[in-house]
């Protein structure tokens, strides 16, 4: 099949300037070019594999950590009739398993130390059927046993106060027997750590405090739980299964899913990597419009060449079209450079961000800020495509003008002087 002569001449053209010195400034700007089309490329390839990655890690850490969703009185009040809001939940056909629980807020004390903490009573038997976290510590919840007022403490937790398995603290609940007017006296309870959990989720960690429901019940002076956590067979469904469930339900309750519990965090990330995908693609612009001098500069150096091949027949549209093929080449040649380079540094960043970080001597994430503690990425092919055809497209749009100028160039005035 014959290849068009347009095509051919735009890409001897593209190589022309490598294999010659007579325009070799043309040259070095076409790399300068190149180059930052790549790099612009891989850059947005690996940030927004590593947001992906972040967001996945710390949602699959979340879920591990949380129930799908969560049945709640209003004002933390305790529920009418927990069993019969249990039963009608575990009817419906996407939930594979909902446990009672008693969930308040209070204050840990060893020593000098107090830490804030989210106390939740669990069913040491149902609780392992609506949280991953619970079912993978199945025998350490055998330990809370009603009245020993035993404790299970995050990772985090159990670090800032010191303690350990067989230690004791206590708890301080803020509010308690009112003894005067104007005056409330908080409730002290002595507590036994039974064991030390670790979801990988620092938000968690450092608040997570479960104790046996009955034993909250008596601490915080409840009459009955105050929620049901629910485990659905796909966390994917909650808002749906949420919705369902809210017309199925009798009494005054509060629905919640996961993604509404943690709502802020989802949002803003989503923010964070739509502003991302824009300032980056500026920057892939920046360098797709560095063909724009390139081309005015190779129009300039072929204007004898222009001339000839218009006195040999070529239509202005083909002169277009070879320099628009030239420019097309650049652009994708440093789009699938920045493709590759971006995608090895993506599949491989789990690699590349330890040795940096020991390079360096510094930690690019901290668990404190960030919830967890490595680099993650997850390269999409729905973020990886987009990115791909807007820099082709850049860089074709970028080739028009100059193009659309050589076409213009006058055939008699290019061989005046030559």
């Amino acid at each position: 099949m014959q290849i068009p002569y347009e095509l051919a001449l735009g890409w001897r053209y593209t190589r022309a300037g490598r294999a010659t010195r007579r325009n070799g400034f043309i040259s070095f700007i076409s790399g300068v070019s190149m180059l930052g089309i790549a790099l612009g490329v891989a850059v947005l390839i690996v940030v927004l594999s590593v947001m992906n990655g972040f967001q996945k890690e710390v949602r699959g850490r979340m879920l591990g950590a949380i129930a799908h969703i969560e049945i709640v009185a209003p004002q933390g009040a305790a529920l009418q009739d927990a069993a019969h809001t249990m039963s009608q939940v575990r009817l419906h056909p996407s939930v594979a398993g909902a446990s009672p629980f008693v969930a308040a807020q209070a204050l840990l004390a060893r020593g000098d130390e107090m830490k804030g903490a989210v106390v939740r009573g669990i069913d040491p038997v149902l609780e392992g059927g609506v949280t991953a976290l619970a079912a993978a510590h199945a025998d350490l919840l055998t330990t809370l046993v009603a009245g020993q007022f035993r404790v299970v403490l995050g990772s985090e937790l159990a670090g800032s106060l010191g303690v350990r398995a067989g230690d004791p603290v206590t708890l301080v609940v803020p509010a308690g027997d009112r003894r005067s007017v104007g005056r409330v006296v908080p409730r002290y309870q002595s507590l036994v750590v039974a064991g030390v959990v670790e979801s990988g989720h620092f938000q968690y960690d450092a608040t997570l405090a479960w104790m046996h429901r009955d034993d909250a019940l008596a601490v915080f002076g409840l009459h009955g739980p105050t929620g049901v956590a629910v485990q659905l067979k796909d966390p994917q469904t909650s808002r749906a299964v949420t919705g369902q469930l809210a017309q199925t339900l009798y009494g005054d309750l509060l629905l919640r899913d996961w993604s509404q519990q943690n709502r802020n965090w989802f949002e803003t990330l989503r923010l964070q990597k739509r502003m991302m995908f824009i300032i980056l693609v500026l920057i892939v612009a920046v360098a797709a419009f560095n063909l724009v001098s390139t081309l005015v500069m190779a129009v300039n150096d072929k204007r004898a060449d222009i001339a000839i091949l218009r006195s040999l027949g070529a239509s202005p549209k083909s002169i277009m079209g070879i320099f628009v093929v030239q420019g097309a080449m650049v652009g994708v040649m440093g789009t699938l450079a920045g493709l590759g380079a971006g995608l090895c540094i993506a599949l491989n960043i789990d690699v590349i961000v330890p040795a940096m970080e020991q390079a360096l001597g510094a930690r690019f994430l901290s668990k404190e800020i960030y919830l967890i503690g490595n680099m993650p990425s997850d390269p999409q092919g729905s973020d990886i495509v987009p990115i791909v055809l807007v820099s082709l497209a850049l860089a074709f749009v970028a080739t028009l003008y100059p193009s659309w100028r050589a076409s213009h160039v006058n055939p008699a005035e290019a061989l005046r002087y030559e």
